[in-house]
């Protein structure tokens, strides 16, 4: 799942690259000799530090990163690999979606690497690469989500808000209740979700509420998305929208602004915030994603793995890169320099971790244990199936009318109807 990413002004710099060439298992090791092209959907600038950091420990290869804009990125890359396009070595794949293209043959096996790869990362960031009990991608980003909080609007309210610690996590209710307070106030929005209609971030609110995935069955092509625990789910999500807690005129990722001047006493938003609201003047701090009242503690996790192109002529070579990115800690720390988001590779992530709390001074301080709490204990990942492509599709769609006013029960019903009509060809 793409999430807008704020280039991180990292207090390591130049020091983190030369420590990671200096300290790279391969470093300084020669035999290599090709080109390596790796497509993705994020700014350029971002890989540079991992791919200056690969070209000095890999003598004899260079990489050539082409960036495919997101919204087109997906179709892009299913119709340049589906014509056996050879000019694609490595290539970032949003991880529910590894399921499909392993079984259109879009993604070369990589089960040789399993023992590493689960040594590597979690369970969870793990599973995601793999499809009918083989590894065809390695996971080199995760992500969570945190809420953040405007002090300035609860001391307006008078209510003091959240802390950082898990085991005082509020509520949904509870959280709507001082949203309200806040706009009471005098705050303009009470609380708002940075993803308005992005399954990414509303399946911790089925989740939560005992709903589960929405995707069951052993091959995981059957449908459960109108159960009474996501019905009740989507009709508190419609019903903040309904009573003006959250503005309705605002799509997905247009959504932070509203935060950073100060209009919103309450956002969930990705770590990649931190590093977006730094330079606000509003005076915030970081809590829990809440959870509903008598439910389960859910957050979301995942983004970017990346793949070998089976039609590649350069496999070795692009096998190489990818354990690098993804395998050797160097390298996947490397690969957020630049970048506010989380390394997948465990020990990447330890020492990655800690600078999240110094990017916006005290209002980010007790991130890094937040999210390190949050990926270990509350993360759930997409569901893994062949038809993710269609689910997310339908499913956002329906979110998107609830938020503007469909009824949550017939509008769930109706998706999955048009899920059993899209998964057909798929069973």
């Amino acid at each position: 799942m793409r999430k807008r990413q704020r280039v991180l002004a990292s207090v390591a710099g130049a020091a983190s690259l030369a420590l990671i060439a200096a300290c790279s298992p391969g470093s300084g090791d020669g035999g290599g000799d090709g080109t390596i092209q790796f497509l993705g959907p994020e700014d350029p600038a971002f890989f540079e530090p991992l791919i200056e950091a690969f070209e000095a420990s890999h003598e004899g290869y260079t990489v050539e990163y082409t960036q495919v804009p997101f919204d087109q990125y997906n179709s892009t890359v299913q119709q340049r690999l589906s014509a056996g396009d050879e000019s694609i070595d490595v290539y970032a794949v949003d991880q529910p979606r590894v399921p499909w293209m392993a079984a259109q043959g879009l993604l070369e096996d990589l089960s040789d690497l399993e023992d590493r790869a689960r040594e590597a990362t979690t369970e969870g960031q793990y599973s995601t690469g793999i499809h009918q009990d083989k590894l065809w991608a390695l996971p080199v980003w995760n992500s969570t989500q945190l809420m953040f909080v405007n002090q300035d609007a609860l001391a307006a309210a008078d209510i003091e808000g959240p802390g950082t610690d898990p085991s005082e996590r509020w509520t949904w209710e509870q959280t709507a209740e001082a949203a309200e307070a806040a706009q009471e106030a005098g705050t303009e929005w009470g609380l708002l979700l940075e993803q308005t209609d992005f399954y990414y971030q509303l399946q911790p609110l089925m989740e939560s509420k005992g709903g589960g995935s929405g995707v069951v069955g052993e091959d995981m092509l059957d449908q459960d998305v109108a159960n009474a625990e996501w019905v009740e789910a989507m009709e508190w999500f419609g019903a903040t929208f309904e009573d003006g807690l959250s503005p309705r005129g605002v799509g997905t990722f247009e959504t932070s602004p509203l935060f950073s001047g100060g209009d919103v006493a309450f956002f969930v938003g990705g770590p990649w915030d931190l590093g977006e609201f730094a330079d606000s003047d509003v005076d915030w701090t970081v809590a829990p994603m809440p959870y509903f009242e008598g439910g389960e503690e859910v957050t979301p996790s995942g983004s970017w793995s990346w793949g070998v192109n089976p039609a590649s002529q350069a496999k070795d070579a692009a096998r190489l890169f990818l354990e690098y990115a993804a395998l050797d800690p160097a390298g996947n720390l490397a690969s957020t320099e630049r970048q506010t988001i989380i390394p997948a590779n465990t020990e990447a992530a330890e020492e990655y971790l800690p600078r999240m709390d110094a990017l916006a001074g005290d209002r980010s301080a007790g991130a890094a244990d937040l999210i390190s709490h949050e990926v270990a204990n509350t993360g759930v990942v997409r569901p893994v199936t062949v038809g993710y492509a269609q689910f997310e599709e339908v499913m956002n769609t329906a979110f998107a009318d609830i938020r503007n006013g469909s009824d949550a029960a017939s509008r769930l019903e109706q998706a999955g109807e048009q899920l059993e009509d899209a998964w057909a060809p798929l069973r």
